[in-house]
């Protein structure tokens, strides 16, 4: 291998959630102010992903007090980025979103997806756990014949 590669491979995080563009995001950032360090949050809608491997951005935007528009770019395997938290998963249809900048109020706003109906992947499913099948609710004739037969028997 060549051993670019083997530096690169040495500086991709591995505790990096899923996300894609239209999510709404937490990012915990350490800032250093001169021999303190803290960690500054930044929430907002992530509206593009470049790039590959340890090089790999993505831009989060988020409305700051007064309607100003703030983006920022932050290196995906930064050491500085002490954690990522999805707040929510919009449900867009781009990859790129910079359309946001345009819009203010609502028309800024992203729908939230759905994931009520979403079903656990195969491997959250244990081993010993049998995936639960739903029971046939009972409809009305079955209650009419249950009810008739109860009639009789009395």
């Amino acid at each position: 291998m060549d051993k670019l590669k083997l530096a690169e491979q040495s500086l991709i995080k591995d505790n990096i959630p899923e996300f894609k563009a239209g999510d709404t995001v937490n990012v915990h950032y350490r800032v250093r102010e001169g021999d303190k360090e803290r960690i500054q949050k930044f929430e907002g809608v992530v509206i593009s992903r470049r790039g590959s491997g340890p090089n790999e951005t993505f831009i989060c935007r988020k409305i700051s007090a007064g309607n100003i528009g703030v983006e920022r770019i932050f290196l995906l395997h930064s050491p500085f980025i002490a954690k990522i938290e999805v707040k929510k998963e919009g449900d867009v249809r781009r990859s790129k979103l910079y359309y946001l900048r345009d819009r203010q109020g609502k028309a800024a706003r992203i729908k939230e997806k759905d994931r009520r109906n979403r079903q656990k992947p195969a491997a959250e499913v244990q081993e010993n756990e049998e995936p639960s099948e739903p029971e046939p609710e009972a409809s009305e004739e079955d209650e009419n014949v249950q009810v008739a037969a109860q009639q009789e028997e009395e």
